[in-house]
């Protein structure tokens, strides 16, 4: 089983920052992608931003130059430092780890219960 703790989320107003964290513990023999998606009512659920283990991100047209995805291989843990947000990044974000639970066990994606970020003045 695997487990993932996220935190962070809240309400905040345009303009302002918010650092999501996500951490995965259990059985983990290696990880490959961290990141997270989004979905906003009424609309499909959205990739926000990934990073592979060896640090290559890549994000989604609306948040680049405005949110930064990081991971810490030694504590399993992705953040995503989201700056200058708008209303429109009002969603509830989920994390997603990419994870096998040995050498030659197929990956698993395993998701986050997501945490609700809202962006109002």
């Amino acid at each position: 089983q695997v487990q993932l703790v996220e935190s962070g989320g809240g309400l905040v107003q345009p303009g302002g920052s918010l650092r999501l964290s996500c951490a995965a513990s259990g059985r983990i023999f290696s990880i490959n992608v961290m990141g997270y998606y989004r979905q906003a009512p009424g609309k499909e659920r959205e990739l926000v931003a990934r990073i592979s283990s060896g640090g290559s991100a890549n994000y989604a047209d609306s948040v680049k130059g405005r949110f930064t995805i990081s991971r810490d291989n030694a504590k399993n843990t992705v953040y995503l430092q989201m700056n200058s947000l708008k209303p429109e990044d009002t969603a509830v974000y989920y994390c997603n780890v990419r994870h096998r639970i040995c050498g030659t066990c197929p990956w698993i994606d395993y998701w986050g219960q997501g945490t609700q970020v809202t962006v109002s003045s």
